[in-house]
């Protein structure tokens, strides 16, 4: 069984990028479980926080949510041509303390994917994660882009995926991205 955790970098209530995990859980294949995860209740990252206390209780679950999962599907939005500030404060919390990166991050699988209401979907947004990625050892799939714009068109109002054509390139992305998890445990 591959156990993929998904990471929704929005924190709003209906989240295209929420949905959109959501929607991919139903698609996975058969053999692969697909968990969701958002940045709620993560703090910003305080070097003084962290000397005082350690990583937050809500830190440390996700960490072990992280290290138990073969490969990370991240969904990202997009503001202002960048990636979201939450979302990449969530990936800072995680690769504290630096000790803790390799057994998280490298060589572990990771694709991302994003919606948004834009014009062009997350492109800028996912490429800004490639620096970030590549800095934490991870391996970026390759085999695949999902950029989803005009998001409002393809969801309905409870995050239901309405765009059949849509569903069957989430499930072709999912299904590549399951090999290329088992390929790399194997």
């Amino acid at each position: 069984m591959i156990s993929i955790l998904g990471i929704s970098g929005s924190l709003r209530a209906k989240s295209f990028n929420t949905a959109l995990l959501r929607a991919a859980q139903a698609l996975c294949p058969p053999d692969v479980t697909l968990e969701v995860a958002t940045p709620h209740g993560v703090p910003l990252y305080d070097a003084d926080l962290e000397q005082r206390g350690g990583v937050p209780p809500v830190v440390a679950e996700l960490k072990a949510r992280v290290g138990a999962c073969g490969g990370l599907l991240l969904a990202t939005p997009e503001y202002n041509n960048g990636i979201p500030g939450v979302f990449k404060n969530l990936i800072d919390w995680l690769s504290r303390p630096p000790a803790d990166v390799p057994r998280l991050f490298a060589g572990r699988p990771v694709a991302v994917i994003g919606a948004s209401p834009g014009n062009f979907g997350t492109i800028l947004a996912q490429t800004g994660w490639l620096p970030v990625l590549r800095t934490l050892g991870t391996r970026y799939w390759t085999g695949g882009r999902l950029l989803i714009p005009h998001a409002s068109q393809v969801f309905g109002a409870e995050g239901q995926l309405l765009d059949e054509g849509l569903r069957t390139r989430l499930a072709d992305f999912l299904a590549g991205f399951a090999q290329f998890v088992r390929d790399s445990s194997a």
